[in-house]
């Protein structure tokens, strides 16, 4: 008999057992295709080759200052230009800052997030246009025209890809811009933009304080290495470097910030943040198709000793060990690549789920499709799984004693088939106790999440961006124009309070970065001690009774409180029990000492503390004491951010209040209306991904797994039904019975359960050493998870418990 004998032999054979045929080949297509999805996902963030031209010389270089908590210090130009001038490892260098435009002339008035670089950038990107040209050394210096490019996103989806946008004049802020081409669709890196610009569209970019502040840093900066030059090298020239500039100004670089340099691949800089949750959600999958393996293993051992009887006979017949093993594995390639069919077929869909998940980390995981070339994966996962499940079985003996009575044909379970079945169903419940208490684990932290209380207002508060519209106005005018908005946004129906500040909570966090340095009059530091940062924020009169905080002293800004008048601040409970430990802190003295201060126009005079507040938290959900300074949006930075408390549902005000904005200024922008509450829930929604992909995981993992403890179970019954009831015949109880099945089942799952713990605290421990951002779940997710499992199990066990206790003596004992 050849091999296409044996599969016409094999789909006869499996059409008699359709149930079996259908659950291995559901359960097989919901493996495969999760990783083919998975693997697909992951190709095209992580390994998909940039468009940039000569990616591998393309590197990313980052300073970072860990002792005052920043991550990403960026550059300053008098940084940027001493590196151009000393490293020779890279032969050119480009510069990106982002800022924020409010563009007029591209459809509806609107702010945009835009990038500002010089003349270099897009050839050290080696990026191309599709329409126009870029920016080039032509466009740098002061006297040279504004131009812009458009991003390709914005473009086709913003713009509608409208050929004739190139040539246009528009506005970016106080500066116009022509419009000179369309960038090619690359990744947005260091940050998504509508627009790139060059210099001279930002007067702040000209300013003095610009170009010889060392300690302005806003600028992200790349560099190609020169011929010969490695990464390694490029990263031990730049240190080198770095070291003099930090000797050559210590009054800049404090030793307590730590200031470091440090240089990647651009492509690993983009992935960074994708990496570990894609790694981790591969390993996940990879954990479901074991499951999935064992638990169609079990299916077809199972099987395949009920049908010992029958390759017995072919054996006697004269078949041998490879014929009777060929036949097992016609039966296993049929099943197995149905399963492939059908979960290539399902794992486009799951790439497109994935997709949007990958996307909350990663701008690389938009629009992704199933690659083609990954089909191939589901070919090679299925006829791995074929061999595999082949190779399972234990093929009978015609004269072996623990097998076959050839004159009754009947087949009895033997221990080594019971053996197999029980450490298919443990690996299963091992699996699955990993997938488990990940998930508890991500399920813990989003409840703890979801449950603090961030101590102010806001289901009822609605936060609207109006940002400035600077374009030919003064500072006075502009001041003038947020009064008369909030009074006759206070006039609407409905409304409660208004009030302005320079950010929304959670959405604009991290924009004022680790906070400035200041000090208390009165206060002496210790030798070496540097002064305590804290939060800037500017706001208007009513901004804290628009979110429902309350003033524990002093007073609240008034209007008087104009840029004419006295400085004022109010600060956080906090920092007046912390400096003001045994006087008030009303009518004390607080002075800003970051010289950062002076480059972002911030006078360093002594300003009156006038009120203390209680403590805000606006950049983490879950709140935590913190030093926050107030200035009135007058006398400090201005405010673009609208707060307005509602009576009702604040997205009915949306419609009235933008008619009466529009009807002071035609050309504002007003955008971005969401209540507080919204804000906080898009702020969870990656964390709440998170939760929802991995718990799917562990509830598909469960379900098979519990499955495949039944089946052991039953499949064990059915195998003793004489044992039984020889047992009844001499006396025993069904309870006892019933009692030794569910503790057979208990037993299966605490063995899985320690098996999965000890497997799970290694995978764990070496992903660690990889990977810092993966941790051991704690205890509260490891015992959930076991109880789950052993709860499970013992459900699992009821009914073949059950079927045991019920054994009918007289049938029992004629079964053989």
């Amino acid at each position: 008999m050849n091999f296409g004998q044996d599969l016409k032999f094999a789909l006869r054979s499996l059409a008699r057992a359709q149930g079996l045929s259908i659950t291995v080949v559901l359960t097989l297509a919901l493996g495969i295709g999760a990783n083919a999805a998975i693997f697909s996902v992951v190709r095209g963030v992580l390994l998909r080759p940039l468009v940039n031209r000569d990616e591998e010389h393309l590197i990313y270089v980052r300073q970072s200052a860990p002792g005052i908590g920043s991550e990403n210090a960026a550059f300053s130009v008098p940084e940027i230009q001493d590196l151009k001038q000393r490293v020779k490892s890279l032969s050119a260098f480009g510069d990106f800052s982002t800022i924020t435009f409010t563009m007029v002339g591209l459809g509806e008035p609107r702010q945009v997030r835009a990038g500002v670089v010089s003349g270099s950038y897009f050839e050290v990107m080696g990026l191309h246009p599709v329409l126009g040209r870029l920016i080039t050394a032509a466009d740098d210096g002061p006297n040279a025209d504004g131009v812009a490019v458009l991003t390709y996103r914005f473009w086709s989806t913003g713009l509608k890809n409208d050929p004739t946008v190139v040539g246009k004049t528009i506005r970016l802020g106080r500066r116009t811009a022509t419009v000179i081409g369309v960038l090619e669709p690359s990744v947005p890196y260091p940050a998504e933009t509508e627009l790139i610009a060059n210099v001279v569209t930002s007067p702040h970019h000209l300013s003095a304080t610009m170009v010889t502040g060392r300690e302005h840093r806003m600028t992200e900066l790349f560099g190609r290495l020169a011929p010969g030059a490695t990464l390694e090298s490029a990263r031990a020239e730049l240190r080198a470097v770095h070291a003099g500039i930090l000797k050559e100004h210590p009054e800049t670089y404090k030793a307590k910030a730590d200031f470091r340099i440090n240089a990647v691949k651009l492509r690993d800089q983009i992935t960074a943040r994708a990496r570990t949750v894609l790694w981790v959600l591969l390993a996940a999958s990879g954990l479901m198709f074991v499951i999935a393996c064992s638990n169609v293993a079990n299916l077809i051992l199972a099987r395949s000793v009920r049908r010992e009887s029958e390759l017995a006979i072919r054996a006697a017949l004269g078949a041998g060990s490879g014929a009777l093993r060929r036949t097992l594995l016609a039966e296993s390639l049929v099943l197995c690549v149905g399963g492939a069919a059908l979960g290539v077929a399902a794992a486009g869909p799951m790439v497109a789920v994935l997709g949007k998940y990958a996307a909350r980390f990663s701008v690389r995981a938009l629009d992704l499709t199933l690659d083609s070339t990954l089909r191939w994966v589901g070919v090679v996962l299925a006829m791995g799984s074929a061999v595999l499940l082949a190779f399972v079985p234990r093929l009978p003996s015609v004269y072996g004693s623990g097998g076959i009575g050839l004159s009754n044909g009947s087949a009895r379970t033997t221990s080594h088939a019971n053996r197999r079945l029980r450490v298919f169903a443990v690996t299963q419940i091992a699996a699955s106790f990993v997938l488990l208490a990940g998930a508890g684990a991500l399920l813990k932290t989003l409840l703890a999440l979801q449950a603090a209380n961030p101590g102010f207002e806001t289901r009822n508060v609605l936060a609207v961006d109006v940002p400035v519209l600077a374009f030919g106005k003064t500072p006075e005018q502009i001041s003038g124009f947020y009064r008369e908005v909030r009074r006759r946004v206070q006039a609407l129906p409905g409304v409660d309070q208004v009030s302005l500040a320079n950010s929304v909570p959670w959405r604009d966090a991290g924009n004022t970065g680790p906070g400035f340095a200041f000090s208390v009059e009165g206060r002496v530091r210790e030798n070496g001690e540097e002064d305590p940062r804290a939060k800037f924020r500017s706001i208007s009169p009513g901004f804290f009774a628009t979110l429902g905080l309350p003033l524990l002293a002093g007073r609240d800004f008034t209007d008087a409180d104009t840029a004419a008048a006295e400085r004022v601040v109010i600060v956080s409970q906090s920092l007046a029990q912390r400096f003001f430990p045994k006087q008030q802190a009303v009518n004390g003295r607080l002075m800003w000492t970051d010289s950062v201060m002076k480059f972002i126009g911030v006078d360093p005079v002594p300003r009156r503390i006038v009120g203390i507040v209680a403590d805000l938290d606006d950049e983490h959900v879950e709140p935590s004491p913190m030093f926050m300074v107030y200035h009135p949006a007058e006398q400090e930075f201005g405010a673009g951010r609208l707060l307005v408390h509602t009576r009702s549902d604040p997205y009915a005000l949306v419609a009235p209040l933008t008619k009466t904005i529009r009807e002071l200024e035609r050309d504002q922008p007003v955008e971005r209306a969401s209540t507080l509450e919204d804000v906080r829930a898009e702020v969870l929604a990656p964390t709440r991904l998170n939760t929802l992909v991995f718990g799917g995981f562990a509830t598909v993992a469960l379900a098979i797994a519990v499955v495949g403890v039944a089946g052991v179970l039953a499949f064990s019954v059915s195998g003793r039904t004489r044992e039984f009831g020889v047992r009844l015949a001499i006396g025993s109880q069904p309870r006892h019975i019933l009692t030794a099945v569910l503790t057979e089942g208990t037993v299966m799952a605490a063995v899985g359960v320690l098996a999965g713990a000890a497997g799970g605290f290694a995978l764990a421990r070496f992903a660690g050493s990889i990977v810092p951002d993966v941790h051991v779940p704690g205890a509260l997710p490891i015992f959930g998870a076991a109880g789950v499992l052993l709860t499970a199990a013992v459900i699992a066990s009821l009914l073949p418990a059950a079927r045991a206790a019920r054994v009918d003596v007289m049938e029992a004992l004629r079964s053989e």
